[in-house]
Order: C-alpha cells, then structure tokens, then sequence
C-alpha cells in the first residue's frame, strides 16, 4: 500500500522525455548535476490531473508557515505547463506534448529515484530507459523560497516503466542495420604452427668461416703451434740442430 501523504502523488500511465534516470545531468542553467524526467500526463486522465493539484495545494499551505512568512504568494510558480500552448520561453512544445498536461520532476545526487520495472525489480540496463517509454510515477511536492521566487517544486521519487514506445527525439541504431551493406573483407586463412615431431628435430647447418687478421695482429683464430723444446749438445755447449739427442 503506497505511504499516505497528502504532498505526494503517484500517476500512472504518463509518458517519459528528457529522461535522466539512471545518471544526473547538470542543468543548462547551471548548477548540481540531477536526476530528471520530463512528464506527460493525458489531459482526459481528470482524475490524476486533481491528485497532482490535491499534492500542490497541500504544499503551498505547508510553505505558508515554513517558507513565506505566513503569508500565501499571491501567484506561487507552479510548473505545471499546457502541451498544447507554448513553453516558458515563448516556442510550442513539441507535438508529443499535445494532448497533455507537461511538468517536470527532479532529485538530487542524495536521493537517486527509484527505476523499476512491472515485475517491480530494479533496471540497471540504460538501454530499457528512454525518453518515450510510458510507465507510472511517484512525486512529491515541497515549497521553496529561492532567488526571491516563491512557488511549488516536484520531488522525483521513484519510477515504474509499464511498457516500450516510440522513443522521442535521437535515438541510437541498431548495429546489424548500419553495417548491413558494409563488404567485408575476405578471410585470410592464417598458418598454423605445428611442432615437429619428437626425435626428428635437425639443428640447423652452419657455414664454417675464418677471419682474416689486420695489419700487426696475430691471427687468434688459428691453432697455436707447440714449440718444440731446445736440446744443449754436452760437448761443444751449443744447440743441438738435429733435435734430442739420441734421435
């Protein structure tokens, strides 16, 4: 059973755009980095349209003591907006907008809403949120006081997506049809190492070479030759030539 306070609404079947569930995005103009959806309620949904009024009302009198002095704002901004008329800032809403009433709700890094589906169970895939699916929502009013307006803001609490819709505005494409008439290149067989079988490897041949010495140095490459010892004749006191004696 949904929490009773009379601050709080809960619509269903609305439709989402400017959808920032999952992730905050920063305002254009400017500021901390929020959670956000754009919301589209059905103006022939009279009775959920009477709930968020209900929700408004009762935070404007929650404003009058704790926010504005005790005094009721003659026009408090209430950011409720007509789909079939013009924006804010004087352009038309887009033509997903006709037909409804157009609001949005936000909340701070401390307090991510809630992203379920019809099971009930937390979405964690960004591919299932998008702006134009259609779902419920759960809001809640506060009243503010801030750059010298006084007027009602709508607190994002948590979000259930009902079913899939046209998504509105870009949307990212399906890689099977963006590469679908792309040639792609032909494979190339590559080689296959296969080892040698055991007892059957040959070490490989090599070139006998010699290296010439340079100019004034002993060649260190050649074979040292034994010299051969020198044999003193007893008699007359010199070398030998004939080699050792006896021989």
């Amino acid at each position: 059973m949904a929490l009773q306070d009379n601050q709080r609404v809960v619509l269903s079947n609305v439709r989402f755009s400017f959808v920032n569930l999952l992730s905050p995005k920063a305002p254009q103009s400017g500021g901390d980095p929020k959670y956000s959806a754009t919301i589209l309620l059905p103006k022939h949904d009279l009775a959920g349209k009477q709930r968020l009024d209900a929700a408004i009302e009762a935070a404007i009198q929650a404003g009058i003591p704790s926010k504005w002095g005790g005094v009721r704002p003659a026009q408090p901004n209430i950011p409720i907006h007509d789909g079939d008329g013009l924006r804010p800032g004087g352009e038309p809403f887009g033509p997903e907008c006709k037909g409804h009433w157009v609001f949005t709700a936000s909340a701070n890094l401390n307090y991510p809403p809630q992203v379920v589906g019809s099971d009930l169970q937390p979405i964690m895939n960004a591919a299932e949120i998008y702006s134009g699916m259609y779902g419920n929502v759960s809001i809640r009013t506060f009243p503010y006081f801030a750059v010298g307006k006084k007027g009602v803001g709508l607190g994002l609490e948590a979000v259930q997506k009902t079913r899939d819709g046209e998504p509105l505005g870009a949307s990212v494409p399906d890689a099977a049809e963006l590469f679908a008439g792309v040639q792609q290149p032909p494979q190339v067989q590559q080689p296959v190492y296969q080892p040698a079988p055991q007892g059957q490897y040959a070490a490989p041949q090599t070139t006998p070479y010699t290296v010439a010495p340079q100019p004034g140095q002993a060649n260190l490459y050649q074979t040292p030759v034994t010299q051969q010892p020198v044999v003193i004749d007893p008699v007359t006191g010199k070398p030998q030539t004939g080699g050792i004696m006896g021989l």
